[in-house]
């Protein structure tokens, strides 16, 4: 198949187009609330929280799963292994994003906390480790329901 078939094709598939939606949606709307709840920051630090930073809601995590799961449910039906394997991915990228990272950033929270009290105590200097965040169990379910909206959107349409 030719390259600007593979693009057209890829372009008109619902499953690439619904995730794809859903993952641009969660980051536009992440960086909206951002520049709402933010009102000093600039503009670019708005962009650079939409397209670098994790965590913050919606999930797009969540949002990219649940589109992808819901997706391949529509096209393919649920009884498919392509569906199965939807489903038990999903659930590994959701306790990734609810339980895993956000307690690895939480750690690295209080280790920073630490390691900052300890360097203007004694002198030494400490190297602050990077604070991933995850996400609290509402950005997960909103980001969750946003894609699931827009797969069901996409396969009704």
């Amino acid at each position: 198949m030719a390259p600007v078939a593979s693009l057209k094709s890829l372009l008109e598939n619902n499953i690439f187009l619904a995730t794809a939606v859903s993952l641009c949606t969660a980051q536009i709307v992440k960086m909206l609330l951002f520049l709402l709840t933010n009102r000093g920051k600039k503009f670019w630090e708005a962009i650079e929280t939409a397209i670098w930073r994790t965590g913050g809601m919606p999930s797009s995590h969540s949002a990219v799963v649940c589109s992808l799961t819901t997706s391949v449910a529509f096209t393919e039906g649920i009884a498919s292994n392509l569906f199965i394997f939807c489903i038990w991915f999903s659930l590994i990228v959701l306790r990734d994003a609810l339980g895993v990272r956000r307690s690895a950033g939480l750690l690295a929270k209080a280790l920073n906390s630490l390691g900052k009290k300890f360097s203007d105590t004694s002198g030494v200097e400490y190297n602050a480790v990077k604070e991933i965040q995850g996400h609290t169990p509402l950005e997960v379910l909103v980001g969750a329901f946003l894609g699931i909206f827009i797969a069901v959107s996409f396969a009704l349409i």
